[in-house]
């Protein structure tokens, strides 16, 4: 590995790192001063301050934005970076903010028309996040990192956010996406749509490991060193 891509694999990192926390900080601008919410559009003018953080935290597009920031400064720190902690939160990463890029522009972006800050932390979450992240990775790697176990243990994490939503939303009657809102659309329309989401996540999956197990990248396993699992 050279020292060239070293630094690049730095600074790439760091630069989704700062794009996240940019993002972050004009959204949270927003909320406390009732600017409109980067997900939805919404300004939640009717409820409390407490109750909008909570609400915020509560979009995937959200969590998986944090995580992805965490893993980026971590890597932009030590590229070298392994263990089947941070492989489970890296494939996190990769599997949660490709979902959210590809919801957000699928189901979500014709329904969100944003201006003005919002529309630039949107950007930040929903457009430059994921596909750089993706990116990153996609040249980089390094590779030989998602094993079985890896997979499964990520999995946890958008299966528990599921659970969360739905039972949060029947005490509050507030959930994060329309295509998730038992209110609008009923629980057996919501339901499958969060299988579908599963089922989504599901082939994305499949790709990042089949990606992982046979595609160079300029950061290869002999560079890392073996990875526990």
């Amino acid at each position: 590995m050279t020292s060239n891509r070293l630094i690049a694999f730095r600074t790439i990192h760091a630069m989704i790192a700062a794009v996240v926390a940019g993002s972050l900080i004009i959204q949270l601008a927003l909320l406390f001063t009732g600017g409109a919410d980067a997900n939805s559009r919404d300004t939640d003018a009717d409820v409390g301050v407490a109750t909008r953080l909570v609400r915020l935290l509560s979009y995937f597009t959200i969590q998986s934005n944090l995580i992805v920031l965490a893993v980026s400064i971590l890597l932009a720190i030590n590229p070298l970076r392994a263990g089947t902690r941070f492989a489970v939160g890296r494939f996190d990463a990769l599997l949660g903010i490709t979902v959210t890029g590809l919801v957000f522009a699928i189901v979500l972006a014709p329904q969100v028309h944003l201006t003005g800050a919002a529309l630039v932390a949107t950007i930040g979450f929903h457009y430059i996040s994921p596909w750089a992240t993706l990116l990153a990775w996609l040249l980089f790697g390094p590779r030989r990192q998602f094993g079985p176990a890896v997979i499964a243990w990520a999995f946890a994490w958008p299966v528990a956010w599921l659970l969360y939503t739905f039972v949060r939303g029947a005490f509050v009657d507030w959930y994060p996406y329309p295509f998730l809102d038992v209110t609008e659309i009923g629980y057996a329309r919501a339901l499958l749509n969060a299988v579908m989401v599963l089922i989504l996540g599901a082939v994305l999956a499949a790709l990042l490991r089949l990606v992982d197990r046979r595609a160079p990248a300029l950061l290869d396993q002999t560079s890392v060193g073996p990875t526990s699992r």
